[in-house]
């Protein structure tokens, strides 16, 4: 699942009062700030451009980036009153009536919403006419991340039927949400009441939720910095092998690895730590030809024998 919508709004609108501030900021720095990856920032700083009080080239964000740090370049009265034309005041109530029936939405945002869409629709006139015989209807999965946003803001417990990928079967339980996150695909951290621990959750494998009455009450628990990604091994982790040909040179772009060492055919032996070793027979699956686990022999082993069995099946 993609990073939900209301979310991404919410950042890149505090975003431009961000950077507005801080010019020349470090893009580590200001993805640090806002808990995503500078992947992720760097797809925003490419949308923020686009955005403006029109279309029209003076009105637009001027904002850019060399890759280290990033640049405000609008004048002090960029914010000038705002006029808008007819066609840009019927797209605006449109998209403003649109987002205002999101669910993930908290109420009080909906009913500024609303409001601020009363007095655009008295500012705009004849426009306002035209803009009430459109409408615009969202496809959402937001109904699990809603609960969560909701559970947040009223700190309140959840219970969980989640699937567990590794464990190929789904559990129940409950747990106290500490945050929403996006890398890649939207997660909530939370403690989790089954395992007494911190554990993080894909909201796309959430299978059921519900807004439990009672409080939630995590333990006091220091953020992790995740500017570096979801996965970030420690030195206590298991050390695991994987030799890989050159159609598999890319897990060292996408996994954090203690080494990369060049083999004579073009591929690469790669050293890198997980705290779940298991989870990485789906990467030898995904390989196939191009590469496999080495090491240690038990984990090779148990690919290998998962690999001959996605095999049978196939042939079945």
């Amino acid at each position: 699942m993609a990073t939900n919508a209301i979310d991404q709004t919410r950042r890149m609108l505090s975003l431009v009062t961000y950077l507005r501030e801080r010019p020349g900021a470090r893009v580590g720095d200001v993805a640090r700030a806002f808990g995503i990856s500078e992947d992720e920032l760097i797809a925003d700083l490419d949308v923020l451009p686009m955005c403006g009080t029109s279309f029209r080239g003076g009105d637009l964000l001027d904002i850019d980036t060399d890759g280290d740090r990033i640049w405000w370049h609008n004048p002090d009265d960029v914010a000038e009153p705002l006029r808008l034309a007819a066609d840009e005041a019927t797209a605006l109530l449109v998209a403003a009536r649109a987002v205002a029936t999101l669910p993930g939405l908290r109420e009080g945002d909906r009913q500024a919403l609303l409001r601020a869409t009363a007095k655009l629709e008295a500012a705009a006139g004849e426009a306002a006419g035209a803009s009430s015989r459109l409408s615009v209807t969202f496809e959402s999965e937001g109904g699990v991340f809603a609960d969560v946003d909701r559970a947040i803001a009223e700190r309140r417990r959840l219970w969980l039927r989640y699937y567990s990928p590794a464990r190929d079967e789904l559990t129940e339980r409950e747990v106290d949400p500490i945050r929403l996150f996006a890398v890649g695909h939207t997660y909530v951290e939370a403690w989790c009441r089954l395992s007494e621990a911190r554990r993080t959750f894909r909201l796309d494998r959430v299978a059921e939720i519900k807004l439990l009455d009672a409080p939630a009450d995590p333990p006091p628990i220091e953020l992790r910095d995740l500017s570096e990604g979801l996965v970030q091994p420690a030195a206590e982790d298991p050390e695991v092998s994987v030799e890989v040909g050159p159609g598999g040179r890319w897990v060292a772009e996408y996994y954090p690895h203690d080494s990369a060492e060049e083999l004579p055919d073009g591929g690469l032996r790669i050293t890198l730590r997980t705290p779940d070793p298991a989870s990485l027979r789906r990467l030898a699956l995904r390989l196939g030809r191009d590469g496999r686990i080495v090491a240690p022999q038990a984990l090779a082993d148990s690919a290998q024998r998962a690999a001959a069995a996605a095999l049978a099946a196939y042939g079945e």
